[in-house]
């Protein structure tokens, strides 16, 4: 095989990676650097370095990447993804909070989003959840429901043709989800801790799979904090779609949208256009922005 040659990382640990060439053959790649920074499906630029092994020499452009990070730490999730596909259950229970931080992310590198309750078949907490969800589909989010076991086709032709990354809290189901969708995907799944009320981590690390009739599929390790200290304080309010319309109308331009007089948002607030919670989620995001970066300046 010839140096430079372009391939997919279809998953990602450490500072290995597998690598997936145009021609299907796999290889096990590592970094000249000792600080790597790529993500699962990052094109790259490859070398052979054995008959199933090789080096990564460059990354290629991205069209988008998808990455937590708070005051201290930065965890690539994957790149060029075209739509987020968040994972929550009727059970164990799900943090909309979550959901929130997982569509402001998304928001800022302007990739479509997809909401999946899963495990719809267990109505006895259907009705909260859904309930939980409402807000998000008032403001034009896509919510589908499914159960892995039975009924994964609605979810299929949301997928087809995308680039999609699951994400959600561990125990939603995502890699049961997978298996349903790519039956030789194999991916690991287990039982729901009820003790603890969370699922245990079954996924720990993120692999892409290629969809049967087109399209990608990214399924990424189970989360239960999703930092945003990557967003500026202006990208944070953007990644809120409703607020969209009233940014930039305040009588102050540095306006803080608390008590200034001639805040546009607040004003929404007022008469009810935008929601108190979604306001209120705001408002802890951006402070927790501002802890973020102090502590960075501190250090």
């Amino acid at each position: 095989m010839k140096s430079g040659v372009d391939g997919t990382i279809v998953a990602a640990f450490g500072r290995q990676y597998e690598v997936e060439l145009a021609d299907g053959a796999r290889l096990l790649c590592f970094t000249r650097a000792k600080k790597s920074s790529y993500a699962c499906g990052d094109r790259v630029q490859v070398s052979a370095t054995a008959p199933d092994q090789g080096v990564i020499e460059r990354l290629l452009d991205r069209s988008s990447l998808l990455y937590r990070e708070d005051a201290f730490k930065l965890k690539l999730i994957a790149a060029n993804v075209t739509q987020v596909a968040i994972v929550v259950a009727t059970e164990p229970s799900f943090s909309p909070e979550l959901i929130t931080r997982c569509l402001c992310a998304a928001e800022d590198q302007e990739v479509k989003t997809l909401i999946i309750l899963n495990k719809a078949d267990l109505t006895g907490g259907l009705d909260a959840a859904r309930a939980l969800l409402t807000p998000f589909a008032a403001l034009g989010y896509e919510v589908i429901e499914t159960c892995a076991k039975d009924t994964v086709e609605i979810l299929r032709s949301r997928l087809a043709g995308e680039t999609s990354l699951l994400v959600g809290q561990s125990g939603m189901g995502k890699s049961t989800l997978t298996n349903a969708l790519i039956p030789e995907a194999d991916a690991t799944t287990a039982t729901i801790s009820t003790a603890l009320d969370s699922g245990r981590h079954t996924t720990t690390f993120s692999r892409l799979y290629r969809l049967p009739g087109g399209g990608t599929l990214i399924d990424s390790p189970g989360l239960q904090m999703f930092g945003l200290a990557q967003l500026t304080q202006t990208s944070l309010a953007w990644s809120f779609r409703e607020f969209r319309p009233f940014l930039g109308q305040c009588r102050f331009r540095d306006c803080r949208h608390e008590a200034e007089p001639g805040c546009a948002l607040q004003s929404a607030l007022s008469e009810k256009t935008i929601s108190p919670l979604r306001f209120a989620q705001y408002q802890m995001l951006r402070d927790e922005l501002a802890r973020a970066h102090q502590a960075r300046v501190g250090h």
